[in-house]
């Protein structure tokens, strides 16, 4: 097996394993606020120590900072969003939507920035559609459906506010990509805005800080980096195939995520959901740039 293909197992396995640490934070009454806000400094100081980006970088003319500043906002709602959505709907629908987040700089890029519509982009933007509806779709089992309860709304509201967030997330790192930004200090500086605003908001709050909250952070941040950070060193391994780096890592991890929801959380599918989860493979088959 190459090191190319041992990175992409690796970052699948950290992204779901990110969503079971927040299934598992409800079961454990783990604070997800303060463990998403030591997530941040945690993943500051890997990007830091790992990817060693220079601040200094930041200080050039055309650096996007409402963008840099939207993205520190942005990303703890989200992580936040996040956390409800695998809590309300469960890993297989919230890993679902996050991946199928990436069709929002898709569309995007045909309404905002001009890029051309092929016929193919165009069916997978149409299939990812047709897959978010069928696995927003509520069991019947569900005792929210139909009676507009709180229960009842988190099983289609949080997933779709993640796909939402997640597009939105992608679309501004491209922006910061698109300035001439460093990666590495685009990255550190985000993840210590977006750090920096749980901090104040959890101190203005005035929570009760404890280490068992802050220590789940600390597993969170790691995997959380360890996704991004294997995701680039696929790339890296294997640059001429970024259609299968692209389609692996997203596939795998709604496959993974499936697995795992329903056969270690016994989260329950419906015949829709299914259906929603081939659709949602698919779509990302058919967007890969092949």
């Amino acid at each position: 097996m190459t090191p190319g293909i041992l990175y992409l197992l690796a970052s699948v396995t950290c992204s779901v394993t990110v969503a079971v640490l927040l299934k598992l934070a409800r079961r454990y009454d783990v604070d997800v606020r303060q463990a998403i806000t030591m997530n941040y400094a945690v993943a500051a100081l890997l990007c830091w120590a790992v990817l060693k980006p220079d601040p200094a970088a930041l200080l050039a003319p055309h650096t996007p900072w409402a963008v840099l500043a939207a993205l520190g906002v942005l990303l703890p709602s989200v992580f936040l969003a996040m956390a409800a959505a695998v809590r309300h709907a469960g890993i297989v629908r919230s890993d679902a939507a996050q991946r199928l987040s990436l069709f929002i700089p898709l569309l995007a890029a045909f309404l905002l920035f001009g890029e051309p519509v092929s016929g193919r982009k165009l069916a997978a933007i149409l299939l990812a559609f047709c897959a978010l509806a069928c696995l927003l779709r509520r069991p019947s089992t569900d005792t929210g459906t139909g009676t507009g309860t709180a229960p009842g709304r988190g099983m289609w509201l949080w997933p779709l506010v993640v796909w939402a967030g997640y597009g939105v997330i992608d679309i501004l790192f491209k922006q910061v990509a698109r300035a001439g930004t460093a990666f590495a200090a685009g990255l550190l500086l985000a993840f210590v805005l977006a750090g920096g605003l749980m901090l104040v908001y959890l101190l203005a709050r005035r929570v009760r800080w404890e280490r068992r909250h802050l220590l789940a952070g600390v597993a969170l941040g790691a995997f959380n980096f360890g996704n991004i950070l294997t995701y680039i060193r696929a790339h890296q391994s294997l640059p001429e195939h970024p259609a299968l780096v692209f389609a692996s890592m997203n596939m795998g991890v709604i496959t993974l995520g499936t697995l795992v929801g329903t056969l270690v959380f016994r989260e329950p599918l419906t015949r829709v959901n299914g259906l929603g989860i081939a659709l949602a493979l698919a779509a990302i088959v058919l967007m890969a740039p092949w």
